[in-house]
């Protein structure tokens, strides 16, 4: 998208960018975690300690279906736990505390989890750390999308989320590689390496984000504005005008106040516009689990074992690299196509992958070719996956809540985010493992339908949102526009902080011009952040 200003370009926002580039590493724990344990169930090191012979599996060893549901669901089960126990107890961390803190929370919670891990022979030791691992990377997943979606710019937020998605394929890939060399290993060694990679990003991130101001988004609402506005002053282009945007932010803020009072995780449910809101979120983050990737990215080299189809290791590395490929390939046009196009199309491919793949296994199974066409539908899945869907499902689950319900909305949204892969992952053994239903890639014909299901949503119910700040999208919400009519809405200066009347459910509000002469006003010097 071409800049509209010198102060809107990529480059003038350097330092932005590289904040949330550095933030975005979070979501790196939730690919590699992901990328290991999918290599690490096919290990015979690994099968050795938790596992059993079995004459019917290609290595002689094998996991039982209940063993594989639970090593991959307790996971996502403990991501999905982070979000419920915390929305139930008066909105989610974040609420309360920084987007740093809460990070830096999340590594310690990580560190400990792990050391569980690799440090148990015992399989229900490692339930415990599965767990445990999953609340860090709910975590992970959670709160640096809070900050992304806080700091970036308008125009550049579905960039910033290329980040976001990257470090999630980067770690995925870098799982799958170093299970692919330690595979061969005879003892524990095989899978203790690999979980002992866990340590290296975490370090690099708590220490980088020392570095970086908190989110001035959250300051503001927390009364704090003068760090809010030092925030703004390191996050911007020079001479941009910052208090003009933290007006804007404090207005908007007040007008929620007023006319629904602080913010409470019931008004979600109570409040007609906020429900609205709240449900579009959670569909949004369902979006991620619509066309069956969880049971590809969690039992991938597992999946192409049992099958026969090519070199299981080899191919997962192949299909992660096609991963961060798609996700470089989308920084491409997310500037430049809408969030809806882009989430339809994606999709759609996928959905049509998940079919061929089933129709082709059903009519010859056995055939070499039929190895070959799962491979490359499932590289073609994976790269339109990550490209159109995985990163800008979050970014729009994130894009819907008000800013005063951001964190209550976002937490249960992460319950619902988390929820489905957790199902996904936790059928899945039933499904394709020869010791219970061995279907294999027939897996597909379940997922097709789901797709084209969640592509009528969201042609229908989800709004248009590129290019709109949070406080734009907030008016559009309270003026109750169809969805397919977000896209062309003028936003007026008077609607967004301005002297206008500021329509809510309850009350006509009215901002006064001596708001409006605050920004005009505004003239304070530059600071650095400290």
């Amino acid at each position: 998208m071409a800049a509209s200003s010198p102060n809107d370009s990529i480059a003038a926002n350097w330092k932005c960018l590289l904040a949330c580039l550095l933030i975005a590493m979070g979501p790196f724990q939730y690919g590699v975690d992901f990328g290991l344990i999918a290599g690490i169930q096919a290990m015979v090191g690994f099968d050795k300690v938790f596992g059993h012979r079995d004459e019917l599996s290609p290595t002689g060893w094998n996991l039982s279906p209940v063993t594989q549901q639970l090593i991959s669901s307790f996971m996502t089960i403990g991501a999905a736990r982070y979000g419920f126990s915390t929305e139930l107890l008066s909105g989610p961390l974040s609420t309360r505390f920084g987007r740093r803190q809460c990070v830096w929370l999340a590594i310690i919670w990580c560190y400990v989890s792990d050391a569980i891990m690799m440090g148990t022979t015992h399989v229900a030791a490692l339930y415990v750390g599965r767990i445990m691992i999953g609340i860090a990377n709910g975590w992970f997943m959670t709160f640096p999308q809070l900050y992304l979606q806080e700091v970036a710019p308008a125009h550049l937020r579905g960039f910033v989320y290329v980040f976001f998605q990257f470090w999630v394929a980067l770690g995925s890939l870098i799982g799958n590689i170093v299970d692919n060399f330690t595979e061969k290993l005879p003892g524990k060694e095989s899978y203790l390496i690999p979980l002992g990679i866990i340590y290296v990003v975490p370090l690099i991130l708590g220490v980088g984000i020392i570095f970086i101001p908190e989110s001035p988004r959250w300051l503001l609402t927390h009364g704090r504005k003068e760090e809010a506005r030092k925030a703004l002053l390191w996050l911007r282009p020079a001479g941009t005008n910052v208090d003009a945007e933290i007006l804007a932010v404090e207005t908007a803020h007040n007008l929620e106040r007023e006319s629904a009072g602080e913010g409470s995780w019931t008004d979600i449910f109570t409040n007609k516009i906020e429900r609205r809101r709240t449900l579009l979120s959670l569909g949004s983050l369902t979006l991620l689990s619509a066309p069956g990737a969880m049971f590809m990215i969690m039992y991938g080299t597992y999946f192409f074992q049992m099958a026969g189809v090519g070199k299981p290791f080899e191919d997962s590395c192949v299909l992660s690299a096609l991963s961060v490929v798609g996700i470089l390939a989308s920084s491409l046009f997310v500037t430049r196509l809408g969030r809806r196009t882009i989430l339809m199309s994606g999709m759609v491919i996928c959905g049509v992958m998940q079919l061929i793949q089933a129709c082709v296994y059903k009519a010859q199974p056995e055939g070499s070719a039929t190895g070959k066409v799962i491979v490359a539908m499932n590289i073609i899945y994976m790269f339109f996956y990550n490209a159109c869907l995985a990163a800008y499902a979050w970014l729009v689950g994130g894009e819907m809540p008000s800013l005063r319900l951001r964190s209550f909305v976002f937490g249960l949204a992460g319950v619902v985010g988390f929820f489905w892969p957790w199902l996904s992952v936790f059928t899945a053994p039933y499904f394709i493992n020869p010791d219970s239903m061995n279907w294999g890639p027939k897996y597909g014909f379940i997922w097709f339908p789901s797709a084209i299901v969640a592509t009528a949503w969201i042609y229908f119910f989800l709004p248009e949102v590129k290019d709109r700040t949070l406080e734009e999208i907030d008016v559009m919400f309270q003026a109750n526009l169809p969805a397919r009519k977000f896209k062309g809405y003028v936003c007026n200066e008077a609607a967004l902080g301005m002297p206008r009347k500021f329509v809510s459910e309850k009350d006509d509000l009215e901002v006064t011009a001596t708001e409006v002469e605050a920004v005009e006003h505004a003239a304070a010097p530059p600071h650095t952040w400290e």
